[in-house]
């Protein structure tokens, strides 16, 4: 287990069957406090698919993972409190169940009690093309407080390397989350 006396946020972390599983990957080895892992089965298969990670190979960058069937879990009460919730990647279907509050699996039902508590809380949502109805529920998700940010990632560091690609896109969503990302855009012009 890790030492997380520095970071005491609590951060659950979701992940879904979209593609972006090295954005998750990315995300846990930032290893921001106490940091807790909710896996779909979709995503435990698209993580074997596009990292050759499995489970048991995240599970030195979490406090605990947990399946996404378990609503049991005391992450879905909001009378256990969690800092911010990130769903890395977050599919277009788990963006509207939780923006039609449907609570019908860990993920989404942690997501409900992060916007009824006033929680932060971050959907990387992964998918393109979007249809219409996808927009409008991120619009409606956003007016309730939420930061959805589509895994699109910049260029503006003149990445060199895919990892650095993908490093690049984490720090927006750390810096999303209220944590010091690693690098800043023309920090040297202030």
């Amino acid at each position: 287990m890790r030492d997380t006396t520095v970071n005491s946020k609590r951060i659950l972390v979701g992940v879904t069957g979209a593609s972006g599983a090295p954005y998750a990957v990315a995300f846990l080895r930032r290893q921001l406090g106490d940091v807790y892992l909710a896996l779909s089965n979709w995503g435990r298969m698209v993580m074997r698919e596009e990292t050759g990670l499995q489970e048991d190979d995240l599970r030195p960058l979490v406090q605990k993972v947990f399946s996404d069937k378990d609503l049991a879990n005391p992450f879905s009460s909001g009378s256990n409190t969690f800092d911010a919730m990130v769903i890395i990647p977050c599919s277009l279907t788990t963006m509207a169940k939780i923006a039609s509050g449907i609570g019908d699996t860990l993920i989404t039902r942690s997501a409900m009690v992060a916007l009824k508590e006033r929680r932060r809380l971050v959907l990387v949502v992964r998918e393109a093309p979007w249809p219409t109805n996808a927009f409008e529920n991120a619009a409606r998700l956003s007016r309730d407080g939420v930061i959805v940010i589509p895994a699109s990632p910049p260029f503006y560091h003149s990445p060199e390397t895919l990892d650095e690609l993908i490093e690049q896109f984490v720090d927006k969503v750390v810096g999303a989350l209220g944590f010091e990302p690693h690098k800043k855009w023309r920090e040297d012009a202030l």
